[in-house]
């Protein structure tokens, strides 16, 4: 009998893939501040180019992923801080 997992509301400080694919280009570094909207990272997945942007104003904590790393469905790619 399959184990069922208690639902967990998503982390607003991690950003995480919906879907595989891999990583082309990172636009940010650590520590950086970025307002709402802002392009964080490309991510390519059925040969179609993702943007991946800054869901509030914040700062970048921590990158996650590297340019040319494959990542699977529910990957962390990026932790932030809310301003």
């Amino acid at each position: 009998m399959p184990v069922e997992k208690n639902w967990e509301p998503n982390n607003p400080n991690e950003i995480i893939s919906i879907i595989p694919g891999t990583i082309i280009s990172i636009d940010v570094k650590e520590g950086q501040t970025l307002k709402m909207g802002e392009r964080i990272l490309v991510l390519e997945s059925m040969k179609m180019y993702n943007n991946i942007c800054m869901p509030c104003d914040g700062s970048i904590t921590k990158i996650c992923v590297e340019p040319g790393q494959r990542i699977p469905k529910n990957h962390l790619m990026v932790e932030i801080s809310e301003e």
